[in-house]
C-alpha cells in the first residue's frame, strides 16, 4: 500500500507540475475533468448521480466552465440562480421520486467541487498567476506534510477526535507554521517575479498561513461528509489515495482563499 500510494503521489505531482506550468487550455481542461469526476463522486455519495437533479448539476458545471473559458464571469451568478431554480423545478415535477435533500445535494455538489476547484485556474490566470498558483499547493500539501511530521513527533491533544482521531492540535499548528515558512521562502526566491507584491516574503507567508488554516478545515469537512454516509473513500480512481475528492479535498477549500487573500493583500499592502 505504501509503495502504491507513493507511486500515485509521484504521478499526481508530475501531472500537477506539467498542467500548472503550462496553464491555459491544458490547465483548464484538467480542472474541468477533475471537477466532473469529483462531482460524480459526491453525487454518488448522495445517490443522485443518475437522477435528473444530478444531470442538471453536470450540465450546470459544464456551462460554468464554458463561461470561465470565454471570460464571461458576469453570467456566473445568473447561471447559479438558474441552476437553483431548475433543481427546485425538477423537485416539484418529479416528487416524491426526488426529495428536497436531492435538490440541495445537487446544488451543493456543483458549487463545492466545480466552482471552488475552478479557482486553481482563476488564480493561474491572474497577473502573477504563474507563481501565485503554487501558493495553493504550498498551503494544502505543504501544510499536510508539516502537520503530519509535527503531529507524529509532538502530537498529544486531539483536534477533532470524532472526525479524524490521528490529527492533533500540535500538528495543526505545525502545519500552519510550516506552510507560512515555506510560503515566505517561496516569496523570497520568486520576489522578482511577484510584481504585484510590495513585500513578497511577508505577503506569501501570510497567504500560506491563512490557506493552511482553511486547508485543514477542508480536509475535515470532507471527512465529515464521509463519516455521515459511512464510506471510507470517495472513489478508487487514484490507487492508494481514493478518489479525486480524497486527494483534492483541501485544495478545493484553499484555492478560492488564496485567490482572494492575494487580492486583499495586494490592496492593503501596496
Amino acid at each position: 500500500m505504501f509503495w502504491t500510494r507513493l507511486a500515485s503521489g509521484i504521478v499526481l505531482l508530475a501531472i500537477a507540475l506539467v498542467t500548472v506550468i503550462m496553464g491555459g487550455s491544458v490547465l483548464f481542461l484538467t480542472i474541468s475533468v477533475l471537477s466532473l469526476i469529483g462531482m460524480v463522486e459526491i453525487y454518488k455519495v448522495f445517490h443522485i448521480h443518475n437522477k435528473p437533479v444530478g444531470v442538471i448539476g453536470y450540465i450546470s458545471a459544464i456551462s460554468y466552465f464554458i463561461l470561465l473559458y470565454i471570460e464571461k464571469l458576469d453570467y456566473v451568478l445568473p447561471l447559479l440562480v438558474l441552476f437553483f431554480l431548475l433543481c427546485m423545478t425538477v423537485y416539484v415535477f418529479t416528487f416524491p421520486n426526488t426529495n428536497a435533500n436531492d435538490s440541495m445535494a445537487s446544488f451543493f455538489g456543483m458549487f463545492y467541487v466545480a466552482v471552488l476547484l475552478s479557482y486553481v485556474y482563476l488564480t493561474r490566470k491572474t497577473v502573477d498567476g504563474a507563481y501565485m498558483v503554487w501558493l495553493i499547493f504550498i498551503s494544502s500539501w505543504g501544510c499536510d506534510t508539516c502537520a503530519y511530521c509535527v503531529g507524529m513527533l509532538f502530537g498529544k491533544h486531539k483536534m477533532a477526535p470524532k472526525l479524524s482521531p490521528k490529527k492533533s492540535i500540535e500538528g495543526a499548528i505545525g502545519g500552519i507554521v510550516g506552510a507560512a515558512i515555506i510560503g515566505g521562502i517561496f516569496g523570497m526566491v520568486c520576489a522578482s517575479q511577484l510584481k504585484e507584491f510590495s513585500y513578497p516574503e511577508l505577503q506569501c507567508a501570510i497567504i500560506c498561513a491563512i490557506g493552511a488554516v482553511i486547508s485543514q478545515i477542508g480536509d475535515l469537512a470532507a471527512s465529515a461528509i464521509k463519516r455521515n454516509h459511512n464510506i471510507k473513500d470517495y472513489g478508487k480512481l487514484i490507487p492508494g489515495h481514493g478518489g479525486v475528492l480524497d486527494r483534492f479535498d483541501s485544495i478545493i477549500f484553499t484555492a478560492p482563499i488564496i485567490y482572494y487573500a492575494a487580492e486583499l493583500l495586494r490592496n492593503i499592502m501596496a
